[in-house]
């Protein structure tokens, strides 16, 4: 089976876990795509997590991971676009649930909630959750409606 694709974005707060995820997801062979922000410098997150959002709701990447100092604001933009559902995940239980629940096909993570390494475990239990469908599917049928 050949590796999801990812688009990740992050505003100032998120920068540093963001580009740790990168490394970390390249290094297992997954292909990634950075809409930004590109320093730790103060910025607006809705300009780069929305383009984040819109491009896994167009099917230009399977999944996608959004990052801030809460995590809140992140999911609240990319929860706008149709199409998308994003969780705001802050450790490994609510990353699977968020997966295997909710078809969950954005990620939020707060820098300030979690450490780096229990980051990049929830991006990892998250990317390789599987939706259970059955039960759940009903529910994602009338988010998506």
């Amino acid at each position: 089976m050949s590796k999801l694709t990812v688009a990740i974005g992050s505003d100032h707060a998120g920068y540093k876990y963001k580009q740790a995820i990168i490394a970390h997801l390249e290094g297992q062979g997954y292909s990634v795509k950075d809409y930004g922000t590109n320093s730790p410098e103060s910025c607006d997150y809705p300009d780069f997590i929305r383009p984040v959002a819109e491009a896994v709701a167009a099917g230009q990447y399977d999944r996608g991971i959004v990052l801030g100092g809460s995590g809140n604001g992140e999911a609240i933009v990319a929860n706008r676009v149709k199409g998308v559902r994003c969780g705001l995940c802050w450790n490994e239980q609510i990353a699977i649930w968020n997966r295997s629940h909710n078809d969950g096909n954005v990620l939020s993570i707060g820098e300030r909630t979690v450490t780096q390494e229990d980051a990049l475990h929830i991006v990892d239990t998250w990317l390789n959750t599987e939706f259970e469908g059955g039960r759940h599917q009903p529910r994602i049928d009338k988010i998506d409606a």
